[in-house]
């Protein structure tokens, strides 16, 4: 008997490159979860276009209509409760919610993170990784908490900091493994593999261990489209 797909409602702010690869993977009907509707604080936000042409419902709830920020919010979670969601993602969503909002869907709310947390929190994550120097980036999927970018971790995924990388190279390296990482996390969210409890992500009910690695960590497969050998020996310990 099939198990019934997860409903759920999508978070954005603009371009909608991460709504996009997870409603693409929700279009094969055995992926556990549904996209059912797709939310943005932003009228002009181009993922709405794309997420109507795909046949997704869209709704815009702007932060200017509504007179304070626990308004827009309850607002985001009456359109919610009118979707019957069951998870939230967050996919490029830029607006910090109100710890009430959070509360309410902890442990059904997720959002991918351009940095491999707890490193880099916040904005400008690719110039800070190069301004620091390391060899590994990446990106996180979490749980959402009331603390920005500081929930319980569901996934990671690890690309190299190449010589001669500036922000713009080393973010669309980034954005493309994001495309990969948030539908496998949102897929162990859906089926229940990965669940939020007691501040932590508890991981379960996975065939093996070797089914678990590889369901919850990615690195790249190739590292480039060639072998560069320079590149490689700058990761290589």
């Amino acid at each position: 008997m099939s198990t019934q797909r997860k409903r759920t409602v999508v978070l954005i702010s603009g371009r909608g490159s991460n709504m996009t690869a997870l409603i693409a993977a929700a279009s094969d009907p055995a992926f556990p979860a549904e996209i059912v509707g797709v939310i943005s604080d932003k009228a002009d936000a181009a993922g709405l276009g794309i997420a109507k042409a795909r046949g997704i419902a869209t709704q815009v709830i702007s932060r200017a209509d509504h007179g304070s920020k626990q308004a827009h919010d309850a607002a985001i979670d009456a359109a919610l409760v009118a979707f019957k969601a069951e998870i939230v993602a967050l996919a490029g969503y830029m607006r910090i919610l109100t710890p009430g909002f959070v509360q309410k869907w902890q442990g059904r709310m997720i959002n991918i993170h351009p940095a491999l947390l707890p490193a880099f929190k916040g904005l400008d994550t690719h110039a800070r990784a190069l301004a620091a120097g390391i060899r590994i980036h990446g990106c996180t999927v979490h749980f959402v908490t009331s603390e920005m970018d500081d929930g319980p971790i569901i996934a990671q995924a690890a690309v190299p900091v190449m010589v001669g990388d500036n922000a713009d190279a080393l973010a669309a390296r980034v954005l493309k493994t994001e495309h990969r990482l948030y539908p496998l996390a949102l897929g162990l969210v859906a089926e229940g593999k990965a669940r939020m409890e007691a501040g932590r992500t508890v991981l379960a009910h996975f065939a093996d261990d070797a089914d678990n690695s590889t369901s919850v960590v990615m690195a790249p497969d190739p590292l480039r489209e060639e072998t560069d050998l320079e590149h490689l020996a700058r990761i290589t310990p």
